[in-house]
């Protein structure tokens, strides 16, 4: 039997799921709440919820699957450092697993012979996007993008999905039927199964920010150690 433990503090949701596969039989004990913020406060909590539910102990995870971005900067850090705390303790793979991706294979069914550009909001034009091919695999990279330049590469085949899909619809020009989700939250069992087919030699997850933060340390009055 396989288990994976899976955490999403990416955007406003706060949510942890077990699960548990025995050949074709899977099983997931979840829990999910949207928040906004307070992630540190509720993870935990959560985590315990659904490990004693599902009668895993730590010791028996065979993986851990946290959302690495792009997303909240603070929501990203608590994630990341719970998910690596449990590697480093009971030494356990972690996987990281992209929101874009996550909202790619949710949306995939939808938009089955059409390409498919998943786009967040960021701040004032910006979105985080990705595109992917007919198939669902990835076409780029994520990246920071202007809405008004993804506008203008898209034609009447493409489908969008995301927070930032009906801003960048209506600067192309494409009706409301090809935005199938305007969305930044995803399933913790979606997250829960792109960790489970992650490759074994995956890299440790790294927090996709894609962009600086805009919080920026105070230098003034500080002194300088060089």
């Amino acid at each position: 039997m396989k288990r994976l433990l899976a955490i999403d503090t990416a955007q406003t949701t706060c949510a942890a799921a077990v699960l548990l596969q025995d050949g074709t039989q899977v099983q997931l004990v979840r829990r999910s709440q949207m928040i906004g913020r307070g992630h540190a406060e509720m993870l935990l909590a959560m985590i315990a919820e659904v490990m004693a539910e599902a009668g895993c102990d730590f010791a028996d995870l065979d993986r851990i699957a946290v959302t690495n971005g792009p997303g909240s900067f603070t929501g990203l850090r608590v994630g990341l450092s719970v998910a690596r705390g449990f590697a480093l303790v009971k030494n356990t793979p972690v996987v990281g697993v992209s929101t874009l991706d996550a909202i790619a294979m949710e949306q995939g069914s939808r938009s089955a012979g059409h390409p498919l550009l998943v786009a967040l909001s960021a701040r004032e034009n910006e979105v985080y996007t990705a595109r992917y091919r007919l198939d669902g695999t990835l076409q780029d990279p994520a990246h920071v993008a202007l809405v008004d330049d993804l506008a203008g590469s898209l034609t009447e085949d493409w489908r969008l999905a995301g927070s930032a899909a009906p801003a960048i619809a209506a600067a192309a020009g494409l009706g409301p039927e090809h935005v199938l989700s305007a969305s930044a939250e995803v399933d913790i069992g979606t997250i829960a199964r792109l960790g489970l087919a992650a490759p074994a030699d995956a890299p440790a997850p790294v927090p996709l920010y894609l962009r600086p933060a805009d919080a920026k340390p105070q230098t003034r009055g500080r002194i300088e150690r060089i």
